[in-house]
């Protein structure tokens, strides 16, 4: 075969497509590591007590087989550092070098998290700052830094709606929430003990007023509304929503994980929200997932400003220092003060863009969503008609006649270097693709993948069946995803050994 014949898959075979599991590595008497000797070669310097027995089934690894198996690992990934990652919702961008950069100095890195006030000045301004300026961004009166990740950070902020009732006598048991909110957001309301009551939205996928006033009575304690919604639109009878709940008493809690669609162009608080979290590893730019740890602070307006998290920073003359004198604070929701590497990374963000530049990250998301949409809507089923804010949902259903459904295309996507976009969500949207392409994008990528999209479509008539075995270009297959979620293998064990090799060792 000549090279110009041979697959992608020729191509890439070798050790890069054939990685063992660590413990099918281990050999007997194999170390990573050899421990320093005394002088006359004698007993180990490390002392009895700081030694560790046998445990039994490690595996035992020479250092370079350690370094090339995790490295190797690591070449499967996809990653937003390494392709076009379009996760709908999840805001996948690019997180800067010099983000990074700023989280490794010394002082910051090094900063253990029970150092004195007097210590840590500097991380204490960063933090004062940080919270300032998330205030500013999002037109809230007050921030804290506390809550772990966004999900923490919205029951924060339904533990403080929950207190400012109580401290008011009211009893109030339900929380509204559209349909096309935030997923993790039934269950804040619920972990805080309301109920849930769902409200549906129009034709334009938004939720009117007329609806939440129809909804709405003394029971309400709360409306629980992510704007931009889940199907990419902004809520755009947000004020006047907001509006009617406070007049029946309650409290709007808008949901800050799409705020890349607002972030310098539009703020929460003007639009009558009484609380929201942010997801600094989506709009902010800190690492995502398991390259966190998360960070979800919470904002909120003057009425509730009292029932924040304890400790806060306050500044005391031209000094920082925590304080726990607040009587109707929901008290701690968090070990220490929060993830500070998150916040260095954050803060240089905002630092190095300043309020311009996050108006024209948030413009660039919003264009580059609408890019998308446009280009591929004749392709693919369009959700929702219209423009959308930072992202776009398409479905499978101009797929239908070929037998090709929405898994089918995220998985041949992994054969054109793209990861996929988020599937089946929305939840109101029957075979969603929910593209998000961030400002981190450049015209180019989205045209590639545009065109991957619009090959995949081609060849779900031309050849359904290719698109049925895809991926065929990864290192491992199309898994079984339903029976690994409901048969979890979470623990390897070694194979029992053959009858004619007790040792087990296979020689």
């Amino acid at each position: 075969m000549s090279g110009m014949g041979r697959s992608l898959r020729d191509k890439q075979s070798g050790l890069l497509l054939d990685e063992p599991l660590i413990f099918e590595r281990s050999r007997s008497g194999q170390m990573g590591v050899d421990v320093a000797m005394d002088a006359d070669g004698g007993e180990d310097l490390l002392p009895e007590e700081l030694r560790r027995g046998a445990i039994d089934g490690m595996p035992e690894v020479s250092e370079p087989e350690v370094v090339r198996h995790f490295l190797r690992l690591s070449q499967w990934n996809l990653s937003a550092a390494t392709t076009f990652y379009p996760l709908g919702s999840c805001t996948m961008k690019y997180n800067p070098i010099a983000n990074e950069a700023a989280a490794r100095i010394p002082g910051f890195a090094n900063l253990h998290p029970m150092t004195p006030d007097d210590m840590a000045q500097g991380a204490l301004e960063l933090m004062f700052e940080l919270q300032a300026m998330l205030a500013e961004v999002s037109g809230m009166d007050a921030v804290s830094l506390q809550p772990a990740a966004g999900a923490q950070g919205e029951l924060t902020g339904m533990k403080m709606i929950r207190a400012y009732h109580r401290d008011r006598g009211d009893t109030r048991r339900t929380v509204l929430i559209p349909a096309s909110a935030h997923g993790t957001n039934p269950a804040s309301a619920a972990l805080c003990g309301y109920e849930v009551q769902q409200l549906e939205g129009n034709s334009l996928g938004v939720v009117e007023a007329a609806a939440v006033r129809r909804a709405i009575g003394p029971h309400v304690a709360a409306l629980m509304i992510t704007n931009p919604n889940t199907l990419g639109i902004f809520e755009r009878e947000i004020a006047q929503v907001a509006e009617v709940v406070h007049g029946a008493g309650g409290l709007v809690y808008l949901d800050g994980a799409n705020f890349n669609a607002l972030m310098g162009v539009a703020k929460p608080g003007h639009m009558g929200a009484d609380v929201l979290q942010f997801n600094l590893h989506k709009t902010f730019s800190t690492p995502h997932g398991g390259g966190g740890p998360g960070a979800g602070p919470v904002g909120v307006r003057e009425v509730l400003a009292d029932y924040l998290p304890n400790p806060r920073i306050v500044r005391d003359g031209d000094r920082w220092r925590w304080r726990d004198a607040a009587p109707k604070s929901i008290g701690r929701v968090r070990s220490f003060h929060g993830n500070f590497g998150m916040f260095v990374r954050a803060y240089t963000y905002i630092k190095a863009l300043g309020g311009d530049g996050l108006m024209r990250a948030t413009r660039m998301a919003v264009l580059n969503a609408n890019y998308l949409r446009a280009r591929l809507q004749e392709t693919y089923h369009l959700a929702v008609k219209g423009l959308c804010m930072h992202e776009c949902v398409l479905t499978d259903r101009h797929l239908e006649p070929t037998g090709i459904k929405t898994l089918d295309v995220a998985k041949r996507l992994l054969d054109h270097g793209f990861y996929a976009p988020t599937i089946y969500f929305p939840l109101v949207v029957a075979g969603a693709l929910m593209i998000e392409p961030t400002e981190s994008e450049s015209l180019e990528t989205l045209d590639q993948f545009v065109a991957a999209m619009e090959a995949i479509a081609r060849e779900a008539r031309e050849n359904p069946d290719a698109i049925h075995a895809a991926p065929t270009l990864t290192p491992v297959g199309r898994l079984d995803e339903a029976r690994a979620a409901r048969n979890p293998v979470l623990r390897w064990r070694a194979a029992a050994p053959a009858a004619d090799d007790p040792a087990g060792d296979g020689d």
